[in-house]
């Protein structure tokens, strides 16, 4: 793969994303694995920009099989194919909120046979790994740098194309609980376009499956309080695989949001653990942008990337090994 040219913080890189978009005669869109709104969205408004220029183009991510429920109402999934019509070779590749490599999964390999590759991201981990790197953690969503892309590319945002890049910008953003400067200007600008917001977050946030209330139950009832950890509490919760065999990835995701509304702690955790792999486990951590005795809060990005994770500031997560008492013991010493 061709070394890296730009990145954003050099403020060449908005151009040379829009070079390598209108020079490009093929593209593939490579979303993380266990794929959200923001990633999906982005990959999305993206394809269907690219398809009205003529450019044969396709979306993928490698796993799981099938898209989260939630995110079948997105336009251009059409344009989404299974990791295995995934070209090995391209003439342009863009990866989106993808603050690494691994995240990839099995289609990381792709990033060897492209002419170009592109990254999008917003993640503070993202060294940039492209021919171009798209990179600006201050933006509250990746949604939120394809809106700017397309503004710099000239191309048109219809209703379609806000769809996609609302729904990234939504469940970033918490329903603009965790918004940043401009993320209310972006989302009266996408609504502008007539899409329905209240039932695109209603489907992304606020739907669940019956199946999803005993899962929670049983997380619930594992919940545990650390009053000493970072000198601000932690509060975390075990997903056993065996309680979430009737529930999608989505609502195993979803837990973190219900954990970290504790009041007494100001870091929270859930560990998941994966099927057919009682000893690994996928670990997501949020922590509040401010809690008794810090400035602005723990930086979780920066625990997680200790146990080669990473995220955002008040949101990380990272995949670990061993038995439940050992990887929340390695968790609660990390914390101090």
């Amino acid at each position: 793969m061709p070394g890296r040219d730009a990145g954003i913080r050099d403020g060449t890189a908005l151009d040379a994303a829009v070079a390598a978009l209108a020079a490009a005669r093929s593209v593939t869109v490579l979303c993380h694995v266990q794929p959200d709104a923001d990633t999906v969205g982005s990959g999305l408004a993206l394809a269907l920009a690219v398809h009205r220029r003529g450019v044969p183009v396709r979306v993928s991510f490698a796993e799981p099989a099938e898209l989260p429920a939630s995110l079948r109402t997105l336009p251009g999934t059409e344009h989404l194919v299974p990791p295995a019509e995934v070209p090995d070779e391209v003439d342009l590749l863009i990866v989106v909120d993808c603050g690494a490599r691994s995240r990839l999964g099995a289609l990381a390999d792709r990033l060897r046979g492209a002419r170009s590759t592109l990254v999008i991201d917003h993640h503070r981990a993202n060294d940039g790994f492209g021919t171009v790197d798209l990179i600006d953690e201050s933006a509250a969503s990746t949604t939120e740098l394809i809106t700017r892309l397309l503004d710099a590319w000239e191309v048109p945002i219809d209703a379609a194309i806000a769809h996609c890049l609302f729904a990234g910008l939504v469940t970033d953003t918490g329903s603009f609980r965790w918004a940043r400067p401009g993320s209310h200007a972006l989302a009266e600008r996408l609504l502008a376009t007539g899409i329905d917001g209240t039932e695109i977050t209603r489907v992304l946030l606020d739907t669940h499956p019956f199946a999803w209330l005993p899962m929670l139950s049983k997380v619930l009832s594992t919940a545990v309080v650390v009053p000493s950890a970072a000198g601000v509490g932690l509060v975390y919760a075990l997903v056993r695989a065996a309680d979430t065999h009737e529930v999608g990835p989505e609502e195993v995701e979803s837990v973190i949001d219900v954990i970290r509304t504790t009041t007494e702690a100001g870091i929270a955790a859930v560990f998941k653990e994966a099927r057919g792999h009682n000893d690994r486990w996928t670990v997501s951590l949020r922590s509040r942008d401010s809690a008794p005795g810090t400035a602005d809060g723990i930086d979780v990005a920066a625990v997680a990337s200790g146990f080669g994770g990473g995220g955002h500031r008040f949101a990380a997560g990272y995949t670990t090994y061993g038995s439940v008492e050992s990887v929340v013991r390695a968790l609660v010493t990390a914390l101090g």
